[in-house]
């Protein structure tokens, strides 16, 4: 169920993406995301933050679509599968107190993992990622 958090959404865009926080417009390529995962997993563990854009534009997303993406990128291309949870946050964009227009934005969390996570790409090749900083970089390949 949506949260109403207006001063954690605030928070939030107000820190700059590192080491543990990543913003994404959007979600629909679930093997460039398993790379973000997999990091996460791999390194401190981090929040995707999804619906908000680079320069911290609250777009808001469909949760439904994008959890639909998260899941089948943790499962399908992340060896092995990464474990996530979610926090779905509304947040008002109307000026207007009479018109209420919602947005949602949609936190996936990762924990730091006892295991490490490979990205399995299409060909079958499994690639270890890290989080340097704000970055999610090939630390080997096996």
């Amino acid at each position: 169920m949506p949260k109403k958090n207006e001063e954690r959404i605030k928070d939030l865009v107000r820190r700059p993406e590192s080491q543990n926080l990543d913003f994404k417009l959007h979600v629909n390529n679930p093997m460039k995301l398993a790379k973000t995962l997999t990091a996460f997993a791999n390194t401190e563990g981090g929040t995707l933050v999804i619906g908000v854009s680079d320069n911290k534009n609250l777009v808001g997303i469909d949760p439904e679509e994008e959890v639909f993406i998260v899941e089948k990128s943790a499962k399908d291309y992340c060896s092995p599968p990464v474990t996530v949870d979610y926090e779905i946050l509304e947040h008002d964009i109307s000026k207007d107190l009479k018109i209420k227009n919602e947005i949602m934005i949609l936190l996936v969390h990762v924990a730091k993992s006892e295991n490490l996570h490979y990205l399995i790409d299409d060909n079958g090749d499994m690639s270890l990622y890290k989080r340097i900083y704000d970055r999610t970089l090939p630390a080997n390949k096996r």
